[in-house]
């Protein structure tokens, strides 16, 4: 199956989206929704999950188009009510609640992590951590529009766990990824 469009009048070909791609995308969303439920509730509310350690890790393995793509259908399918979301919780209050950032702030962190995942060591790491400090900061002020409240003590915390969780991943995504790219045949490449 080609990713090319056939009919380009201007010479350039054009990536498309393919089965094996969208299979991907959606079998990396699902990853998400398991590591998501392995949790450790904190006071104020946010736990503490594997989630950074899964979107660090797909983002790594799909890339910033896929990875993003990856974390918004499991955005999409927890607002739908289905149970994905730490706890098991899903709906929309799910995303309007007080981890309602740390969900939305996921999508830029796919993104930056995703754009660093083939670059060299330090650029990698350097984006990756921008992208979990977006997440971070959409997290805090999504948190204090709903409860009118900081929950900056528990910040370190998070971090001292995030950080280095999000880095293991990316090195981990790197090591596997031309492994889960040899699954792909030459023409259905992410």
């Amino acid at each position: 199956m080609s990713t090319h469009n056939s009919g380009s009048t201007s010479g350039n070909t054009h990536r498309t989206f393919t089965t094996r791609s969208l299979v991907m995308t959606a079998m990396f969303a699902a990853v998400l929704a398991v590591l998501s439920q392995i949790s450790i509730p904190l006071p104020g509310g946010i736990p503490i999950t594997l989630q950074t350690f899964a979107v660090a890790f797909l983002a790594v393995i799909l890339g910033p188009k896929y990875g993003t793509l990856a974390v918004l259908v499991y955005l999409l399918i927890g607002a739908a009510g289905i149970p994905v979301f730490a706890g098991f919780s899903g709906g929309p209050d799910a995303l309007l609640g007080p981890s309602g950032g740390y969900l939305f702030g996921f999508l830029p962190f796919a993104a930056l992590t995703g754009l660093g995942a083939r670059r060299k060591p330090v650029p990698s790491i350097a984006l990756c951590i921008m992208g979990l400090l977006s997440c971070h900061v959409i997290g805090l002020f999504y948190y204090y529009l709903v409860m009118k409240t900081w929950i900056l003590p528990t910040v370190p915390l998070m971090l001292a766990k995030d950080i280095p969780t999000a880095i293991a991943a990316l090195f981990l995504g790197r090591r596997l990824s031309g492994h889960v790219m040899r699954l792909a045949s030459s023409n259905d490449r992410i």
